[in-house]
């Protein structure tokens, strides 16, 4: 079987799926070779198995589950971007997704299901064993983004009592263990967070030891409502590698893990980068139609500030056609300027997000900030009056635009850090409406800054 699926290469040396590799499955699926299919993709790993998902048309999607049958790694699915898992899992019938839902993490099962409809989650539940059912709907219970939703609810917990001995017993026998696990849980009889004790000084300990002396009880549980982020920033803080997750009851519900925290921070840096170009949400496998409605709202914003810049550039029309010299520049104003703003409201954003930036720092970053733009402006102030002094032989046309030029990277400076605290401060994303705002405003400054100064010093 391995030797028949090697002798394609998957992978090309930049680590991309092989065009020959995905042709020859493709092939195989369009001529009803289930034998050939099998042969190719049987020993995938699951998180290759997901990119060749991902590269097939929707239709031969389908086709390679089948193919497969149970022999598809249900690992898969939680690898694929969001629009073509909610597409796979629509056309596979409730009993198989139920099926593939027991062979995977509590996590990644609430993962699956928490983007489907309503009545598809009932459906797809209804199939489940009861205690599997029950622990998904609580899980779905909790906020979206939430430390409820990224949990595991397989954990192992026992007794202060217990000794070593019994703890390692109940170990070997019991069925419903976690796959991986690092500790195991202290807990009370109403199942109250006690402490944990690591595996390998639960495995160097003698058998009569109890539990209760081996217990570390410097924890720092989560609450299961707290913000994914706010998980991964205190995973960061403390050098965690698992935290216990308990409710407001301070009873253990739940395990969050390194890996679980991986994928959150991934997950958060694409929403900030895709939502400070205004594309929130976004994916490549998304439809046009569903892309085109993604991305209208932001271009109709950025439409009206355009717009509100052209209004400036109005005003002085006159001005305008008396010198063709600042037809010619004033981009060059205005463009330095949403540079200059993008530079700062980025760093901002970023600080922001990694709680860097608060309210203790506040007024010490925008003063950094300001004393930066007024330096670059300075700077560049040098170089565009003497670009512009020898380009069209005007020593005042360069003191205007010099001067131009360290109104607007100031004010760009101010705006690009301003414009985020103030959204932060009213409970707004920073990361999706600053690029608009910082924009306009570099926009209209920079134009009626250039222009403003002409009127007045050259005509």
């Amino acid at each position: 079987m391995q030797d028949a699926a090697t002798e394609v290469e998957l992978r090309d040396e930049e680590g991309s799926i092989r065009s020959d590799f995905l042709h020859a499955v493709s092939d195989a699926l369009e001529a009803d070779d289930i034998a050939r299919v099998r042969a190719l993709t049987l020993d995938l790993h699951e998180a290759d198995l997901a990119d060749l998902i991902q590269l097939l048309r929707p239709e031969e999607r389908a086709e390679l589950i089948a193919a497969l049958g149970e022999d598809f790694k249900a690992a898969a699915l939680p690898e694929l971007d969001e629009a073509v898992r909610d597409q796979v899992l629509e056309d596979m019938p409730p009993e198989q997704v139920a099926e593939v839902l027991q062979q995977l993490d509590s996590d990644e099962a609430v993962y699956l299901l928490e983007d489907l409809d309503k009545d598809d989650q009932k459906d797809i539940l209804a199939k489940l064993p009861y205690f599997e059912r029950i622990a998904l709907q609580r899980s779905l219970e909790y906020p979206e983004d939430s430390a409820g939703r990224i949990m595991q609810t397989d954990l192992i917990a026992v007794p202060p009592f217990w000794s070593v001995g019994q703890t390692i017993d109940y170990m070997r026998v019991a069925e419903d263990l976690p796959d991986r696990f690092y500790e195991i849980f202290v807990v009370d009889p109403a199942y109250h967070l006690i402490g944990s004790v690591a595996l390998n000084r639960l495995l160097r300990s003698k058998r009569p030891t109890t539990i209760e002396s081996i217990t570390d009880e410097d924890l720092r549980p989560i609450m299961v409502e707290a913000d994914q982020e706010e998980v991964a920033r205190q995973f960061e803080r403390y050098n965690l590698t698992s935290a216990p997750v308990i409710d407001e009851d301070k009873r253990l519900v739940g395990v969050i893990t390194a890996d679980d925290v991986v994928e959150v921070v991934q997950e958060e840096a694409s929403e900030d980068i895709l939502a400070m170009g205004g594309v929130g949400g976004e994916s490549v496998s998304d439809t046009v139609w569903e892309t085109t409605r993604l991305r209208f709202t932001w271009l109709f914003a950025n439409l009206i500030t355009a717009i509100l810049a052209s209004l400036v550039i109005s005003v002085f029309e006159a001005t305008i056609e008396e010198m063709v010299a600042l037809a010619v520049l004033m981009p060059i104003v205005a463009s330095m300027g949403g540079n200059a703003g993008t530079q700062t409201m980025t760093v901002a954003v970023r600080a922001l997000a990694t709680q860097d930036l608060g309210r203790v720092n506040a007024v010490r970053v925008i003063i950094r900030e300001s004393a930066v733009g007024l330096l670059n402006g300075l700077l560049f102030a040098v170089i565009m009056a003497a670009i512009a002094y020898f380009w069209f032989g005007s020593d005042e046309l360069g003191l205007v635009i010099g001067v131009a030029m360290v109104v607007n990277l100031f004010a760009a400076a101010l705006a690009g850090i301003l414009i985020p605290l103030g959204l932060e401060a009213l409970d707004l994303d920073p990361a999706i409406a600053s690029g608009v705002f910082v924009t306009t405003v570099t926009d209209v400054v920079g134009f009626f800054a250039f222009l403003g100064l002409a009127a007045l010093w050259l005509f």
